[in-house]
């Protein structure tokens, strides 16, 4: 059986990251990406309008995006819809927005405030309502220093808060997401999704159709208030 040396290796590896980066390196898949970030699956018609260019050119840049395996494709009878690849790839896109704002002159975001208030960044949140969750985490003792899981304080209170873990995933337990508007982290990994199908299933937040955005319920308001001692939303 042959095996690789450790420079064919490391090549291998330098032409996938290059790929990856080739995949990514136009304004137009940049803008699909994005819209895919609030984790539901968009037709063609769809991305070609987010991304401000027609169908024919849309279909040229999602085939790079489907190469680049940065997204797959569903078929539904005759319909196909596009959606990331996974939630390695959504924190990916998040974390080139947070290097790329630091690139930006002058530094002031230009997002809209609702958008910077709560948002889905692909199966979990963010914006300045989940960045507050995460830091009063923090300080409570509900995560590890680095964001990289729960103590065991954190798990008893998502159970008093009755959110479910998934004990069985393979994605990462909890993890830092760096908020590319905020500049700070929010909460990733699969602690985040629990987090955010939660919040949704309470009713404390409504997602925007077609759109990142969130908005948050006075019943929200005051149970995140209650846990977390802060004036959600206001």
């Amino acid at each position: 059986m042959l095996k690789h040396s450790p420079t064919e290796d490391n090549a291998a590896l330098e032409r996938a990251i290059a790929a990856v980066a080739a995949a990514m390196a136009d304004p137009s898949r940049v803008k699909m990406l994005c819209a895919l970030m609030d984790g539901r699956a968009w037709t063609a018609t769809e991305l070609s309008a987010a991304a401000e260019v027609a169908p024919s050119t849309a279909s040229g840049h999602l085939t790079r995006l489907l190469e680049g395996r940065l997204i797959s494709c569903l078929s539904q009878g005759r319909h196909r819809y596009y959606r990331l690849a996974g939630h390695e790839v959504a924190a990916l896109v998040e974390q080139m927005m947070g290097l790329s704002w630091s690139r930006v002159t002058p530094p002031e975001t230009r997002a809209p405030a609702s958008m910077r208030e709560a948002r889905t960044c692909y199966d979990h949140l963010a914006g300045r309502v989940a960045v507050q969750i995460y830091e009063r985490m923090l300080a409570d003792g509900w995560l590890e220093a680095d964001g990289s899981a729960l103590t065991l304080r954190g798990r008893e209170q998502f159970l008093q808060l009755g959110i479910a873990l998934n004990n069985a995933s393979r994605r990462k337990a909890s993890c830092a997401c760096l908020d590319w508007s905020e500049r700070r982290f929010h909460l990733g990994g699969e602690a985040g999704a629990a987090l955010l199908a939660h919040l949704e299933t309470k009713g404390w937040i409504a997602r925007v159709a077609g759109y990142r955005e969130v908005t948050m319920s006075e019943k929200g308001r005051r149970a995140l208030g209650k846990w977390f001692g802060e004036s959600f939303g206001q």
